[in-house]
């Protein structure tokens, strides 16, 4: 896991955790990720000191692992995507238009899942279509 400090078009300053860089750049591309403070989505990197491993670092390392509370949330947030996803028809990159259709009533009432553009979120949530980012989660031997 890395946490990158991130700042908004707003300039607030905040962190966030993301599996790789690769992972930062693929979400919010998607409009995944956006300020806790103003809630845009004009994030970019801040800029970081870089992490030097000392003896000390490695021993306090050791000691940030999850408390068992955090463990239990994460395990119960796993659960749940898992349950969205086998109850969930995946339309994939249909899934804007399938979105209106179920909004609109032209398509029956179920649960989809599939992918999106960043703008093509955003006018869904503009008018007032109900969607929510799956989270990718971190991987088990994390």
């Amino acid at each position: 896991m890395i946490r990158f400090n991130l700042v908004c078009d707003a300039h607030h300053e905040f962190e966030a955790w993301f599996s790789s860089s690769n992972d930062f750049d693929e979400q919010s591309e998607r409009g995944l990720v956006s300020c806790p403070h103003c809630g845009s989505g004009a994030i970019e990197k801040a800029l970081m000191a870089p992490s030097v491993s000392t003896a000390r670092k490695k021993e306090t390392s050791t000691r940030l692992a999850m408390n068992k509370a955090q463990s239990e949330a994460l395990d119960q947030l796993r659960k749940a995507v898992k349950t969205i996803r086998e109850t969930s028809e995946d339309v994939g990159e249909r899934f804007p238009e399938e979105a209106r259709k179920i909004h609109y009533g032209e398509s029956e009432e179920r649960g989809i899942i599939g992918q999106a553009k960043p703008d093509e979120v955003k006018a869904l949530v503009e008018e007032g279509v109900g969607i929510a980012p799956l989270p990718d989660l971190p991987e088990e031997k994390n």
